[in-house]
């Protein structure tokens, strides 16, 4: 017979003994084991065997049964600290640790059983305990289905609303409905839960369950959903799935007409889209027309007009077939589209009255409500009505006017027009910025500059040098390019401008550079001559009120005077290069920089003479 036949035959003995020395001999150890051990499936278990013994004593043995207490059998044994499996089934999951727990790895739904230790003293006795080992795990997330994809409201019967989902949990998971957050019920009539179970070949449990219900047209808001309850390591828990709305059908009843700004007073140019809407699902078919014979395909129930006219104004109509009980419904709107047409001004195109004449300007236009009227010139408001008067036009009433047009109810809406007024009358001389400090035998440029509305000739004082002209609408220039001689130092340079109505003349007076500073000019302006006049007057005054003193002082005696008793005050002899300051108080034009001065700066009516024109700047030696 082999050895390892006679360890088996041994080990039965052993065992044999132990049970039949239980009923004989009262145990002298004690066992302790937990009444319930947790672990989730596919992990590993750990069920603790805990006892202790008396001095001078050992154990003999361990054993490891599983089942019931009548139909247990043995699973692995621990004989003088060597493991002995039952079957070879359990070699790869079942072990026994140092401290005699029993550790069972990959833990599967049939491990859910009870486990007995048992521990053999020898003489001193058996004695035993058990663990209840409760396996779980959780299932896979629920997940619904919906039956269709839609459901008629009001139908009598119950209608199949979706089946919800959990795969592979354990122990056996529950399912619960939800409608709106609250938890449903089977109803009669109402509404029908119909759970299913399903025992996987891993033992895993896998369940259904479908939801029936009556739909109404309140449905259609309603929201779904389901709920798994399970138990994983002795703790309840929950998943719940997405939620779900259904496509109820139901009906048309109502039909609305409107504009998708239906509070919007529309003028011509504006985006605008007429809306037809039913309240059924699905949504019925619409027409819509103007007229019976102005059709539009709108699927959709829309029209768009992306810059609306006049003449889309009108009422409109929408036709509805619900598409399940084939009534028709019908409906209108009222498209109002407001207009502001651009004004035209009377009489048309440029006028060009004669000076002294009065001109009456009258402007005109439609639009489809009150409209208000304003003249302005320059951007200023300068007249309310649609008529302007310009009586004794003169130069200062040449230009730009503009008429305005505005409807009340469309603040922002504004149409205008412009027209342009010249005046008639002899040549108006435009004074230029020039440097009029030059020197003998060079070539000076010198620009002639009038306002004339007829046109007009440009002449020069001097048959010398070469001239140019040019003309830009009312504005007639002429440069006359001239070598400077001794004679035009002397008597400087004049043109003249002349048209049907009269002449004008312009007067250049040429100085020569000064020597100190033979490259300096300057450049003296109207402004800055009067400020050199106002400096000579306040100078005659101080010297005046001075010589005043001093002859009191001297009539009094106070003043110490030469041989003769008096003083000779006289004035220096003047410089030949002395700069002649001559002082212009023109009257200026309005257009196209005529009010300009030399510096750029707008003159007042104030500083207008009787003969109009700018004054030149000019710069002396």
């Amino acid at each position: 017979m082999s050895c390892g036949r006679l360890g088996s035959l041994a080990l039965g003995c052993l065992l044999l003994a132990s049970y039949c020395g239980r009923g004989d001999a009262e145990a002298n150890v004690e066992v302790s084991m937990p009444d319930v051990v947790e672990a989730e499936i596919g992990e590993t278990a750990v069920i603790n065997c805990e006892f202790s013994l008396p001095e001078n004593s050992s154990y003999a043995y361990i054993n490891w049964f599983s089942g019931e207490n009548m139909a247990r059998k043995r699973i692995i044994s621990l004989i003088q600290d060597k493991e002995n499996w039952a079957e070879d089934q359990y070699r790869d999951r079942l072990n026994i640790a140092k401290n005699f727990s029993l550790t069972i790895k990959k833990v599967t739904p049939q491990d859910a059983k009870l486990y007995f230790c048992q521990v053999g003293l020898g003489s001193l006795g058996v004695s035993e305990n058990r663990t209840k080992l409760q396996v779980s795990k959780a299932p896979e997330a629920p997940e619904f289905q919906l039956a269709k994809d839609g459901w008629r409201a009001s139908e009598p019967t119950l209608q199949e609303i979706a089946t919800c989902t959990a795969r592979n949990g354990f122990p056996l998971p529950s399912i619960v409905w939800y409608k709106n957050r609250e938890a449903l019920h089977p109803k009669d009539e109402e509404i029908g839960i119909y759970p299913t179970v399903i025992t996987e070949s891993s033992g895993l449990i896998t369940v259904r369950s479908m939801l029936s219900s009556r739909v109404t047209k309140e449905d259609r808001e309603a929201e779904f959903h389901c709920q798994v309850n399970y138990t994983l390591m002795g703790t309840n828990k929950t998943a719940v799935s997405e939620s779900f709305k259904i496509n109820v059908f139901y009906a048309t009843k109502n039909l609305s007409f409107i504009l998708d700004q239906p509070n919007q007073e529309l003028k011509e140019g504006d985006n605008v889209t007429l809306v037809c809407e039913g309240d059924g699902n699905p949504p019925p078919e619409y027409t819509l027309f103007k007229t019976e014979d102005t059709q539009y395909l709108s699927p959709d129930g829309k029209l768009s007009f992306p810059s609306v006219m006049r003449n889309d104004s009108g009422l409109y109509w929408c036709k509805a077939l619900d598409l399940h009980t084939f009534d028709e419904l019908i409906a209108s709107v009222d498209l109002m589209v407001n207009y502001l047409d651009v004004p035209t001004i009377f009489p048309a195109g440029t006028q060009e009255p004669v000076e002294g004449e009065d001109l009456v300007l009258t402007c005109s236009t439609t639009g489809s409500g009150p409209l208000k009227f304003q003249w302005q010139k320059k951007g200023k408001l300068i007249a309310d009505g649609a008529v302007l008067n310009l009586t004794s036009i003169t130069y200062e009433k040449m230009g730009n006017y503009t008429c305005v047009v505005t409807m009340p109810d469309f603040s922002d809406w504004v149409r205008s027009r412009h027209i342009f007024v010249a005046v008639r009358a002899k040549p108006q001389k435009v004074l230029l910025k020039q440097n009029l400090s030059v020197r003998e035998g060079e070539v000076v440029d010198l620009t002639c500059s009038f306002y004339s509305v007829p046109r007009m000739n440009i002449s020069w004082s001097t048959s010398n040098g070469t001239v140019h002209t040019s003309r830009r609408k009312y504005h007639h220039n002429s440069t006359l390019s001239v070598l400077v001689t001794k004679e035009i130092l002397k008597s400087g340079l004049n043109c003249s401008g002349e048209n049907e109505w009269g002449s004008e003349n312009q007067h250049f007076p040429l100085r020569l550079k000064t020597k100190d500073h033979p490259d300096k000019t300057e450049t003296i302006t109207q402004d800055s001559k009067g400020v050199i006049i106002v400096a000579v007057i306040v100078f005659l005054l101080v010297f005046a009120i001075l010589g005043a003193v001093l002859y009191f002082l001297h009539k009094k005696g106070k003043l110490a005077c030469g041989r003769s008793g008096k003083q000779e005050i006289t004035r220096p002899e003047a410089h030949k290069d002395e700069i002649v300051v001559e002082v212009k108080s023109d009257k200026l034009p309005e257009e196209a920089g005529l009010l300009q001065g030399a510096n750029g700066e707008k003159r007042s009516p104030g500083d207008q003479g009787a003969n109009a024109g700018l004054t030149l700047e000019q710069e002396t030696g």
